[in-house]
């Protein structure tokens, strides 16, 4: 873990709690809160991305940071 410190959270914690493989981690008044995800943070990117290239509304805003291969469709 590099310079950071890790703590083992028992399995059968985690499952009481509802977490999986992503969780949302703050602090709060000095208090470590360990939360889980409410949703796929990805979750409608497919369906969005989709809307977007329809309306055709999808240039390149910075041309000056394209990647090799975007004018390619």
């Amino acid at each position: 873990m590099g310079n950071s410190q890790g703590i083992l959270i028992p399995k059968p914690i985690l499952s009481q709690v509802g977490l999986e493989a992503t969780a949302d981690l703050q602090m709060k008044n000095r208090v470590i809160e360990i939360r889980s995800v409410k949703r796929n943070p990805r979750e409608g990117w497919a369906k969005d991305s989709q809307a977007i290239a329809s309306a055709e509304d999808d240039q390149i805003v910075w041309p000056e940071f394209a990647n090799e291969g975007d004018d390619a469709r």
